[in-house]
């Protein structure tokens, strides 16, 4: 087989003109051979008009390179392949019209065979001779046929083509060497290879070139490569003015830098104007003309001064002077505003503000009082407790009104790094101060009202714990020489009023709790929460829409639907929800119906919020029930308790109702003081001897815990023993020994709350608690009848009774 090859390529040179060494340019009307070895085109096909370096793998193809070196007239086939690597193209994969290329000085580059591919004609694979590497095959040229009436629409394409290129070279100067090459080696005036010249310069992807080499009729060919080069050309276009704006733009950034160097330049030989450290200096001294420092910071801040007039710019430490600098000097030292000590004006604010809260108030206005009895507010620390949406943080900002004083508030929820309080060092890169120097930045005056939110959900890591950072801040004997980390200098904080927040006193250290006084908001009553609909929410959610007072009314009755049945919670979050809500839909309805008013009652009210969120609690009643009272983070709450007989086999006391460690006690003291005196109270004496008692606290789902539910599970146990039920609806609330004794609880005003919330008058609560039902406002307590017991026996004298 190959002994066959070699003749037939013997043949072929045979027919060739002798060309010497082989390294001589190929000229157009050469005899072509009619046997070539192939190589596979990936990206672009090669064209006859094309002069460019060739790169091919040399493992897979020197052998081809080889055979192509030892023909005479040392020419090959470059055909187009498509994406098929070079090392696994098969015949099928190659195209049936390639280009023969003359190969000039082929050298090997470590793995690489690299030669200078000259493409001389097209030619048409006519058979096979060998189908594997090196690949060898018949060719034919096809003949470019063109009629003497197409002469003329060549000739007008051509000079469109001519057009394009120039115009695509005078836009694109990388183009102007590829010109060059093809007029050293063309006629200009061929169209043939002016239109695979001209199709070479394109960015077209390879299948469309291949198709313009594989259409042999010049015009059909020409008709294809003008609209591409045309393509090219609006690229070419676009990407020219792309280009001229960003260098006009760069033109005119770099005219106005040099223009302002030399203004400056000028300016300072004329001395109008000093360089930018002279500036600064100057910038920060204006600024310490208007505080009033103490000596010892000053003479720090001037030390720090000197130092920024001798750096240079461009060295990393003027920038941390020149920061720290800025923020020394942004210290509102030794500036206050004065306070505003009348009290009849901090109530009118206090009273416009907030509905109810009396006693939150009273005692706000009495720290007040004091303070204008003194001629002066000195600094404080109040703890406001209570549950969500109870008005904790917009009572900080009244005060502050009250007092005339400016407001900053940040939460402390989360935090868990002690840098947020006290800051940086200084030396770490991005150090900032704490929160309270820029909480003072931001204000301009050394004695604002800063509220720290949610105080009892600070966390800790290994960063450190900022609650511990704030021991120095909330201690009035410490805190007049609070020392911030960045800064390095003390700050004098006793002037500041600060004002904390938090759900629940459990998670606040201990430390941290005792530096501050609490004042606790409970939640609100049905009553309190209509006011407070009526006369901030309702106004506030109108006004959010763009809505006047006569475009939308809600009656007394639906107001109290909508809290009882879509808002039933401590605060009055969610009734504000609702009724934005309703505002909402109020504002579909005049757009889409066109009305001029919208009335909501409590007939229509699903219309607006649908079906009720919360349905009417019914108090559990029957023998062995009694309701408890509860306090939670939420505010009050009714906590029915239920006991039962399974069988009467054995003894025995099963609990449920996800009962914590706590209430779980209780409920075992409670069964253990019944079953040993149920004869005091006129039960059957060995009726928990051989029964098995069940006592449940719906709702099964919430988690319970504590000691308060003491006397109710005591209760129920012992209506159960007596087999009778409670005659008029009772509440109760206490903690219970093993000897009887009623222990005093917390929560008491949340509780009373949530039992006038059930429309229950009777009420059992510790003796030791009488004076904080008595400091309950009046509207709490009117229309509750109380008994107030130190033992049991008073208790089941009154539930037996009853």
């Amino acid at each position: 087989m190959t002994d066959k090859k070699d003749r037939k390529v013997r043949a072929v040179e045979a027919e060739m003109v002798n060309e010497g060494d082989g390294q001589s340019l190929a000229l157009p009307n050469q005899i072509m051979p009619s046997h070539v070895y192939l190589f596979p085109v990936n990206n672009r096909p090669f064209f006859p008009s094309q002069v460019q370096p060739v790169v091919v793998p040399a493992a897979h193809w020197e052998s081809t390179v080889v055979k192509v070196g030892e023909t005479s007239h040392r020419a090959c086939g470059m055909v187009y392949v498509g994406d098929v690597p070079a090392d696994k193209v098969e015949p099928s994969d190659f195209s049936e019209i390639g280009c023969l290329t003359r190969i000039h000085n082929p050298m090997k580059i470590e793995n690489n065979l690299q030669f200078i591919g000259q493409g001389i004609r097209r030619f048409r694979i006519k058979r096979w001779l060998s189908e594997q590497v090196p690949f060898y095959v018949e060719i034919d040229y096809p003949e470019e046929e063109e009629s003497e009436d197409s002469e003329e629409e060549v000739k007008a394409y051509s000079m469109a083509l001519i057009n394009a290129v120039k115009e695509l070279v005078r836009t694109n100067p990388l183009y102007g060497e590829e010109l060059k090459q093809y007029l050293e080696t063309f006629n200009p005036r061929d169209p043939s290879p002016l239109a695979d010249f001209a199709a070479t310069m394109t960015t077209a992807n390879g299948d469309e070139l291949q198709d313009i080499l594989n259409t042999v009729p010049l015009l059909s060919r020409m008709k294809k490569v003008l609209p591409l080069l045309q393509k090219e050309l609006q690229v070419a276009r676009l990407q020219s003015e792309i280009s001229g704006e960003v260098n006009k733009k760069i033109s005119e950034r770099q005219r106005e830098f040099f223009l302002r160097e030399q203004l400056k330049t000028i300016q300072e030989e004329l001395g109008i104007t000093k360089d930018d450290r002279s500036a600064d200096a100057d910038l920060f001294r204006q600024r310490l003309e208007k505080l009033n420092p103490p000596e010892g910071i000053l003479a720090k801040i001037e030390e720090e001064l000197k130092k920024l007039t001798i750096l240079e710019k461009g060295s990393p430490e003027y920038g941390v002077t020149r920061n720290y600098l800025d923020w020394s000097t942004s210290v509102p030292w030794g500036v206050y505003s004065e306070d505003k000590l009348d009290i009849v004006e901090a109530r009118r604010v206090l009273d416009r503000d907030h509905d109810a809260l009396e006693d939150v108030k009273d005692r706000i206005i009495e720290f007040l009082a004091v303070g204008a009895f003194k001629k002066e507010v000195a600094g404080s620390i109040m703890l406001l407790v209570g549950p969500p949406g109870v008005g904790k943080t917009s009572i900080g900002k009244s005060v502050a009104e009250a007092l005339g004083r400016r407001f900053y508030r940040f939460s402390l929820g989360g935090m868990r790094d002690e840098a947020e309080i006290k800051g940086h060092r200084r030396t770490y890169i991005g150090a900032m101060p704490g929160k309270l120097v820029q909480a003072l930045k931001e204000v301009k005056v050394a004695n604002p009202v800063i509220m720290l939110d949610e105080v009892d959900k600070i966390g800790a890591s290994f960063q450190g714990d900022p609650a511990s950072a704030l021991l120095e801040v909330l201690d009035p004997e410490q805190n007049s020489d609070f020392l911030d980390h960045y800064l390095d200098m003390r700050l004098d904080l006793s002037k500041v009023l600060f004002m904390c927040t938090a759900n629940l006193l459990d998670t606040i250290p201990a430390p941290l709790l005792d530096r501050m006084e609490v004042i606790r908001l409970s939640g609100y009553i049905t009553e309190e929460k209509m006011a407070i609909g009526r006369n901030h929410l309702l106004p506030k959610a109108l006004a959010k829409g763009g809505l006047k007072k006569s475009q939308l009314k809600i009656s007394d009755a639906a107001l109290r639907t909508i809290i009882e049945g879509y808002a039933r919670e401590a605060g009055v979050r969610k009734l504000e929800k609702q009724l934005r809500k309703i505002m909402r839909k109020t504002v579909v309805r005049l757009l889409e119906d066109n009305t001029a008013r919208v009335s909501v009652s409590s007939r229509n009210l699903e219309e607006f919020l649908g079906k009720p969120l919360f349905r009417k609690e019914e108090r559990f009643t029957g023998i062995g029930v009694v309701t408890g009272l509860a306090w939670t983070a939420l505010g009050g709450a009714t906590l029915a308790v239920e006991a039962t007989c399974i069988h009467e086999q054995r003894r025995g006391f099963k609990q449920t109702g996800q009962l914590g460690d706590v209430m779980r006690e209780s409920s075992e003291i409670a069964y253990s003081y019944i079953a040993a005196n149920i004869g005091r109270f006129g039960g059957e004496k060995d009726y928990f001897a051989n029964r098995f008692i069940h006592l449940h606290v719906p709702e099964g789902a919430t988690p319970k815990d504590g000691p308060s539910a003491g006397i109710t599970m005591a209760s129920a146990l012992l209506l159960l023993a007596r087999g009778v039920s409670l005659k008029r609806p009772l509440a109760m609330t206490g903690e219970l020994t093993l000897t009887g004794k009623v222990l005093p609880v917390g929560g008491i005003k949340e509780k009373m709350i949530a039992a006038k919330r059930q429309k229950i008058q009777d009420i059992i609560l510790p003796g030791a608690n009488r004076g904080d039902f008595e400091e309950l406002p009046e509207h709490i307590r009117n229309g509750l009848h109380v008994d107030f017991v130190d033992k049991y026996q008073q208790v089941a004298k009154v539930i037996l009774n009853r």
